[in-house]
């Protein structure tokens, strides 16, 4: 044997044995951390050894895994969350360790240092574009009716311009009302709200996490472009059974929830309904002899969610959870019968197994249908209106912990979706006469990433992955979506960041009206509508101040592409060739978000400042008969708001009593009104009809601005067999009538009725204000045992 092959072979035997003692001077501490008292897993508590520097987090299936040297002396781990009280350690570092913790509620004098210690980890953290809420801050802020909704108060965060009122519609950094991916326990919700849009679809009692998503999107999230709002259902109390409940002025709601064993397996059930038409049936039925009275439409919704959990073995638990939810509209006349209905379905099968410390494993199938129905009888004939989506989802999830500088995510999924589009029905009671129309679509979209979040030293991380998407149709496209995101430690009250993600989305929501409706209707991508893609650049920086406040600002850019809309006077429905109604064009957005947030003392809240601005342009309809008004242009949408502005306050005045109060103000949505009008004269001595020939650039009138202020007062009551409060909510505290929409009514001379003079010609033209809730109030009693 020469020398070279000496030198070689000796080098590689240092190599592997360079590698399998840097394998041997390392150990693994893994496990699940739960609250004490409920046994719920907390999603993104820290852990974190003072000696080493190192630190970790749960998943948002509890679970953590730190790397951490061997050696011969004990270290310290300190375990702590938000609102709960740090838990320490001490470990002799010798071989793999597996702990699972439970922290028990936070004291009074620790609140600073945890809440102090929750903001470092933001600082520490690649995650931007990020906002959180607790179930805990939802319940004491003021709400429509008393009906505590988490939808509505993450549109109090910055980046998140409220929707105009009585809309739950989120349009984030510049995308469309569709262009947000909302997931609860991971099954998609296509339609997250009640009532039109006043109520979100989300029982606060049922939840217990929710995290938004602006962008800087993790590598596991696809299918939309501009938001993932990621909704986790409570697990259920495994320590002993419980309830909460509450009954208030349109509905009333009640969550049981206990052990089937205790530590090994637990159940919630969670339902609210609402209840006005039990009121309007009975008026209906004691003037049903009044042969004038006009009968009350009714009117319902409801929400049930049920899950359970099952911990199969140490490394193994089982989750089943279900979510239903509905609306109903009917109206029953003599001649005329009137039923509108729609509503959502999920179902979530995950299976947990952590095959060793360091790798964690989730695989779950999920099922989402989302459909509405409009019923129409009349004397002799009848017809039915209606549309669909539904989705069969099967993904799995890898977590691991490959050491102190890299942990990996990585992964797959695949979903079959299926769309009933504008679908009609129609007959005569008699059979002479049917007709029917709309269209089926099926489809498969399939998924798969991979991401390493890396640490370089004390200051620098990235998180780096590449996600590839792909549909298939009767077309096939794939989607190459990068996502990085950098974070440099400053201090430890310091850090910038800045992150980079390319989206896709091949569903697309497409509506004639400026607000989400339920008769908005999905539609696939085909040959002829190719997928929505996006890019968004930001970057930001977090500051600690005091131990108390932290202030993060950030500055994005983003610009999007195979926007999809209607032409005008688009044919919806019984059309088998809806296509040729769309229109394909482009959008970008930028803008500026601030934030300053106080989570610790008698005094908590935040304010959250947004200056943006959103336009979409260059629309080209698919079929060349048709007319896109503007055609090849740029215009505002109607969710463009120039300045949106949001402050939170929660004062906790004693044990018992809690003021909270909010402040929003936001410019007009934008409306598109016409420029010109004139009249004309059908039938000599009949009234002039005012008609709109040519309206002027989409979009150029911006409505008043918007301004509501709303109070609540929480007074708390401690009985021997749990806790209870009275909530009373002041809505819209100013009394301001903010505009709804506008309508434009025809102006005449003083002494002039058109009524009584027929030929009286209008002088001018004036735009009406029509607003729908004055200042409301509300009491609510709550309970829990």
């Amino acid at each position: 044997m020469n020398l070279k092959k000496l030198l070689t072979l000796g080098l590689s035997i240092c190599t592997a044995s360079l590698l399998f003692a840097q394998q041997t001077t390392k150990i693994t501490v893994s496990g699940v951390v739960k609250d004490d008292d409920n046994g719920e897993t907390l999603i993104g508590a820290s852990i974190y050894e003072a000696a080493s520097g190192n630190g970790a987090t749960t998943n948002e299936y509890g679970f953590y895994s730190l790397t951490l040297p061997m050696g011969n002396d004990s270290v310290t781990l300190e375990y702590s969350y938000v609102g709960f009280q740090p838990k320490t350690l001490r470990i002799l570092p010798k071989k793999d360790v597996t702990l699972n913790v439970r922290l028990g509620t936070g004291i009074e004098l620790q609140e600073v240092v945890v809440k102090a210690d929750a903001f470092r980890e933001s600082i520490r953290s690649t995650e931007m574009s990020v906002e959180e809420i607790s179930t805990r801050e939802t319940k004491v802020i003021p709400a429509l009716l008393g009906e505590t909704d988490i939808l509505r108060v993450i549109q109090l965060k910055p980046g998140m311009p409220s929707a105009s009122e009585g809309n739950t519609g989120l349009y984030v950094r510049g995308g469309g009302g569709d262009q947000n991916l909302i997931v609860l326990d991971e099954a998609v919700v296509y339609n997250a709200s009640h009532l039109f849009g006043f109520f979100s679809t989300f029982n606060t009692d049922a939840v217990k996490d929710l995290k938004l998503y602006k962008g800087g999107f993790p590598a596991q999230y696809g299918g939309r472009l501009s938001s993932v709002i990621d909704v986790r259902m409570k697990d259920g109390n495994s320590q002993r059974f419980a309830g909460t409940g509450g009954i208030g002025l349109i509905s009333s709601r009640l969550t049981l929830e206990g052990p089937i064993e205790k530590d090994k397996s637990s159940f919630i059930v969670s339902g609210r309904r609402t209840y006005a038409d039990l009121i309007t049936r009975q008026v209906n039925k004691a003037n049903e002899d009044d042969p004038d009275y006009n009968p009350i439409p009714s009117y319902y919704f409801y929400d049930l969610n049920t899950k359970v959990n099952f911990q199969l073995s140490g490394k193994d638990r089982l989750y089943l959870s279900g979510y239903f939810g509905r609306d109903v509209f009917s109206f029953e006349g003599d001649f005329f019968n009137f039923n509108f209905s729609w509503g959502n379905k999920t179902g979530t099968a995950r299976w947990n197994h952590v095959f060793s410390p360091k790798l964690f494993h989730n695989l779950t199938f999920t099922y989402s249908d989302y459909d509405y129905n409009i019923e129409t009888k009349l004397t002799g004939f009848s017809f039915k209106v209606g549309s669909n989506v539904q989705d069969a989802n099967l993904k799995s999830d890898f977590y691991y912990g490959l050491n102190d500088n890299h942990i990996l995510r990585f992964g797959g999924n695949v979903t079959h979706h299926s769309f009933g589009v504008g679908r009609l029905k129609a007959s005569s009671d008699d059979g002479e006469v049917s007709f029917s129309g709309g269209n089926d679509f099926t489809g498969y979209s399939l998924g798969a990433y991979v991401a390493d979040e890396m640490s370089f030293g004390e200051h620098w991380k990235i998180n780096a992955g590449l996600r590839l998407s792909g549909f298939t149709n009767n077309a096939f496209y794939v989607g190459v979506e990068p996502r990085v995101a950098a974070l440099y430690v400053v201090n430890p009250d310091l850090s910038l960041k800045a992150s980079y993600a390319r989206m896709y989305q091949y569903q697309h929501l497409v509506s004639t009206s400026g607000i989400s409706l339920p008769t908005d209707i999905w539609y696939p991508t085909t040959k002829l509508i190719k997928p929505q893609n996006a890019d968004q650049v930001a970057i930001g920086v977090e500051k600690i101040l005091s131990d108390k406040y932290l202030i993060t600002n950030e500055y994005y850019v983003k610009k999007l592409r195979n926007q999809v809309d209607f032409v005008d006077g688009a044919q919806l429905f019984a059309n088998d060739n809806l296509e040729n109604e769309f229109a394909i064009g482009k959008g970008y957005g930028y803008g500026m978000e601030l934030g300053i947030e106080k989570q610790e003392g008698d005094l908590k809240g935040w304010i959250a400042y947004t200056l943006s601005l959103t336009k979409r342009g260059d629309f080209d309809p698919i079929d060349d008969t048709k007319v896109y008004a503007g055609e090849g242009k740029y215009f505002y949408p109607r969710y463009d708001r120039r300045h949106n502005l949001a402050v939170v306050l929660m004062y906790e005045l004693s044990r018992r009593v809690t003021i909270s109060g909010t402040a929003v103000y936001g410019s007009g949505d934008r409306t598109w009104l016409p420029v010109g009008r004139f009249a004309f004269q059908d039938v000599p001595g009949a009234n002039f009809q005012p008609i709109v020939p040519v309206y002027g650039e989409r979009n150029a009138f911006r409505l008043p601005y918007f301004f509501r202020s709303d109070l609540g007062i929480v007074y708390k009551f401690f009985p021997k067999w749990g806790e209870s409060d009275l909530t009373l909510s002041v809505f819209n505290l100013t009394n301001r009538r903010n505009a709804f929409f506008l309508y434009l009514e025809p102006q005449y001379a003083e002494d002039v009725d058109p009524l009584e003079d027929p030929l009286a010609i209008p002088t001018g033209v004036a735009a009406k204000q029509v607003s729908l809730f004055p200042i409301i109030g509300s009491l609510t009693w709550n309970f829990k045992f």
